[in-house]
């Protein structure tokens, strides 16, 4: 390696930080490569990473395509201003100042995602890597010349057995017969928790032996004081972060994982990756993001007003009918396994860094 290689450092509470981590040791069996490598999410810990590759251009690889939340977390209010004008134009430089002003809504606010903010960095890289066809949108949008899209990749472990799953449930509070939900990761309001949570609580009305499964850290403290609240009920469980081996646990405990994304990012959740390479069906929301998973291989949820009865009617279906949802969780395996294999990923990469 001659390039460089740009990432939050390893032990990070960031997904990104784990996934460049597996990358760069794949990548490595490979040789050499010139160009510098950079790993840009939608948060502070990519500050010093994003000023490296406009300073000295190279291959970028954007975990999110919305970077507005990122630049309004890491600049002053008239480099915000000035960078929004610089991605959409002087006609909108009042809504750049509207945007500074409400910022404390961005978390939830629809017209944040709809600003990706990507123009700087597209343009300046060597090549831009995204990990569905969505993102790629939004950076060819925004000026990139050479876009890649390559699979986030999944890297396969040991599942336990099944004592260490009883054990797990058992832990939880869970029967051993009941039909468990869970979300994972940070806990944010575009996972749509409020939703999932009021969904759950209608199913388990009617369908006493179903449970839902919390595990994460909320963001937000708006949002933790909400779930203090929503989150009260007997079926409903919520663990704190877990480590590598619990999330293995975890995974292989529920039936069902929900990873609702909206207002998306042009993220590809690496949870969801992982749940349905554990054979797990999985619940997405529909969109350019999710447009390459087959219909038979998830659970799509559409935005909106539909939201809800759709959310709440494929959790009756996971409920009722177990085997259909095993059969949607092995063609979620198929795919994954086909597509995403660590792999399969990384000669994507290594040609790209031999492209450029």
């Amino acid at each position: 390696m001659t390039g460089g290689y740009y990432a939050p450092g390893k032990g990070s509470r960031s997904g990104v930080a784990d996934y460049a981590e597996t990358l760069f040791h794949a990548l490595r069996q490979f040789g050499a490569w010139e160009p510098p490598v950079y790993h840009i999410g939608n948060n502070r810990l990519h500050e010093q990473i994003y000023a490296r590759a406009l300073a000295t251009p190279g291959v970028v690889i954007l975990h999110d395509a919305v970077l507005h939340h990122f630049l309004l977390g890491t600049q002053s209010r008239d480099d915000y201003i000035e960078e929004f004008v610089y991605n959409y134009g002087e006609w909108r430089r009042h809504m750049a100042e509207e945007l500074w002003e409400d910022r404390a809504s961005s978390g939830i606010d629809p017209r944040y995602f709809e600003y990706p903010m990507l123009k700087r960095i597209v343009e300046r890289s060597r090549a831009v890597v995204v990990h569905n066809p969505g993102a790629a949108a939004m950076a060819r949008q925004h000026g990139a010349a050479r876009v890649f899209v390559i699979p986030h990749f999944f890297d396969p472990a040991i599942l336990p057995d099944g004592a260490a799953i009883a054990y797990f449930r058992q832990k939880i509070g869970v029967e051993q017969g009941a039909t468990l939900f869970g979300i994972f990761g940070y806990l944010r309001e575009t996972k749509r928790i409020l939703p999932c949570i009021r969904a759950f609580r209608r199913l388990n009305a009617e369908r006493p032996g179903a449970a839902l499964l919390l595990a994460g850290d909320a963001v937000s403290p708006d949002l933790d004081r909400l779930l203090q609240t929503e989150a009260t009920h007997p079926a409903i469980h919520r663990v704190r972060h877990l480590g590598d081996r619990d999330l293995l646990t975890a995974a292989a405990a529920i039936d069902c994982c929900l990873n609702l994304r909206y207002p998306a990012a042009g993220e590809t959740s690496g949870i969801a990756v992982r749940m349905m390479g554990a054979g797990k069906p999985v619940m997405v929301t529909g969109g350019a993001e999710t447009a390459d998973i087959p219909p038979s291989a998830c659970l799509r949820v559409q935005s909106g007003v539909a939201e809800a009865a759709e959310l709440f009617d494929h959790m009756v279906l996971v409920s009722e009918f177990p085997q259909i949802a095993r059969q949607i969780g092995g063609a979620a395996r198929q795919h994954i396994l086909e597509h995403h294999a660590l792999a399969v990923v990384a000669r994507q990469y290594w040609q790209v860094l031999c492209a450029v």
